[in-house]
C-alpha cells in the first residue's frame, strides 16, 4: 500500500461511500478504508439458506433526495411496498391505506374504526410541519390526532423508524421523516439494502479488512503500526473524532423462514395492542429475492437491543397466525446496539465537516439519522474538500 494518497477516506458506510463517488466524480482519487470485510457500515446484507437478511429490517425510502441524485434505482432493482399500513388492534388486522391512492379503502379504515374521524385534519396539519421544534410525542397531540389513532398507528410506525421508544426524538426529523414517506413508497432492493453500498462502491479504491486506530490532518495511523500520508483525510465513521452526541438507539431483527406469507402483499404491519413485537413485515413479498422460491422471509422488529425472548415472541405470532407458525424457523436474531444515532430536541443541527486543515468528518450522527442524512453529510464534506482546494 503507497504511503502517500490525494484523498483517504476512513469508513465505508453510506456517508464515506457518498463522500468518495462525489470526489470520485469530481477527478480526485480517494482511498477508501474500512476494518470489516465488507462494505455498508450500520447497511449490510448476509445470505443465509438462500434468504437475504438485512441487518435489521431497514427500507429505501424513495423519495429521498439524496438517494435520488446519486444511487441508480433501475439497476437496484427495487420491489416497493403499499403506501400504508395493516394495523393490528384489538385483536384484529386492518389496513389504513394512504387515501390518495386508495381512497376507497381509506374510507373503509375510517368507517371501520382504525382511525378517528377527525384524525384526517390531524394528519394534514402535521404534513405541513411546524416551526416550533418540540418532541415527536407532543408534534402528534399538537396537531390533534387522537390518542387511539397514536398508539394505534403513529407510536409503534414511528418508534420503528426512530427506534425510540418514548418518542422524544425531535419534531424537525418528524417533519422530515413524515414528508420522505408522503412523498413516495419505500421499497426494497433485489440484492438487499447492502446492495445499495455496493453500487455506491463500484468503481472506487475501498480496502477491507483495514483498521484506523488514529487520524489527523493529512496522516493516517494504521492498527498494525504503519503510518499513511495524504492530502486530505476524511473520517466517515463515529468512535475515531466523535460520537453521536446524544447517544445511540438499539433494535433486534429476528427473522424467521416460512412456509408461506403471513401476511400477503407487501405491507408493513404495525403493533397496536402491545406485547414485544413493535412491528412486522415478509420482506419477500416487496422483494421475491429475499427468500428461495416457495419459501417466505417474515422480519420482526423489536426495540432495544437486549436479548429477545423467542418463546414470548412465538405466543404473539401464534395469537395473530395460529398455531401454524409453529412450523417457522428461526433463522437468525441480530442485536443492535448501536442501530440509530439519537436526535432529541436541540439534536438535530448540522455540524462542521472541517475539522482542522486537511482534515474533515461526516457520518449520519452529524446530519440526521437516515440513509438520506448518511448521504448529504458525504456529499458536504466532499464539497468542502473541493472548495478547499479550488
Amino acid at each position: 500500500m503507497s504511503d502517500v494518497h490525494d484523498v483517504i477516506v476512513v469508513g465505508a458506510g453510506i456517508a464515506g461511500l457518498a463522500c468518495a463517488q462525489r470526489l470520485a466524480a469530481a477527478g480526485r482519487a480517494p482511498v477508501v478504508l474500512e476494518r470489516s470485510r465488507t462494505v455498508g457500515g450500520r447497511v449490510r446484507t448476509d445470505v443465509v439458506d438462500g434468504f437475504l437478511l438485512d441487518h435489521g429490517f431497514q427500507v429505501l425510502p424513495l423519495a429521498y433526495p439524496e438517494a435520488r441524485a446519486l444511487l441508480d434505482y433501475e439497476s437496484l432493482a427495487l420491489g416497493a411496498f403499499e403506501r400504508g399500513a395493516i394495523i393490528r388492534a384489538n385483536g384484529r388486522f386492518r389496513r389504513l391505506a394512504d387515501p390518495r391512492q386508495a381512497p376507497v379503502r381509506s374510507l373503509r379504515a375510517l368507517a371501520g374504526g382504525v382511525i378517528g374521524v377527525r384524525d384526517g385534519v390531524a394528519v394534514m396539519k402535521l404534513l405541513r410541519g411546524s416551526d416550533d421544534e418540540t418532541t415527536t410525542a407532543e408534534a402528534l397531540r399538537r396537531a390533534g390526532v387522537s390518542r387511539e389513532t397514536v398508539e394505534r398507528f403513529f407510536a409503534p410506525f414511528l418508534r420503528g423508524v426512530f427506534l425510540d421508544d418514548r418518542l422524544t426524538t425531535s419534531s424537525r426529523f418528524l417533519d422530515f421523516v413524515l414528508k420522505a414517506f408522503a412523498d413516495g413508497p419505500a421499497a426494497l432492493p433485489r440484492g438487499g439494502m447492502g446492495s445499495i453500498a455496493s453500487q455506491l462502491a463500484d468503481g472506487l479504491d475501498v480496502r477491507t479488512a483495514t483498521t484506523v486506530a488514529t487520524v489527523g490532518p493529512n496522516a493516517v495511523s494504521l492498527e498494525m503500526g504503519e503510518q499513511l500520508r495524504a492530502n486530505v483525510v476524511v473520517v466517515a465513521t463515529s468512535g475515531i473524532v466523535d460520537e453521536p452526541l446524544h447517544g445511540w438507539n438499539g433494535v433486534t431483527c429476528i427473522y424467521y423462514d416460512a412456509p408461506e406469507a403471513p401476511i400477503p402483499g407487501p405491507w408493513l404491519v404495525v403493533n397496536g395492542e402491545g406485547g414485544p413485537i413493535n412491528n412486522l413485515c415478509v420482506p419477500s413479498e416487496a422483494a421475491p429475492s429475499y427468500a428461495p422460491a416457495g419459501r417466505a422471509l417474515v422480519s420482526l422488529t423489536i426495540l432495544g437491543a437486549g436479548d429477545p425472548d423467542l418463546e414470548a415472541v412465538l405466543r404473539q405470532l401464534q395469537g395473530w397466525f395460529g398455531r401454524g407458525v409453529t412450523a417457522w424457523r428461526h433463522l437468525r436474531s441480530y442485536r443492535i446496539p448501536q442501530a440509530l444515532p439519537a436526535y432529541p430536541v436541540g439534536g438535530f443541527a448540522e455540524q462542521p465537516v472541517r475539522l482542522a486543515g486537511g482534515l474533515y468528518a461526516c457520518g449520519d450522527h452529524r446530519e440526521h439519522p437516515s440513509l438520506n442524512g448518511a448521504m448529504a453529510s458525504g456529499r458536504r464534506a466532499a464539497e468542502a474538500v473541493l472548495a478547499d482546494s479550488a
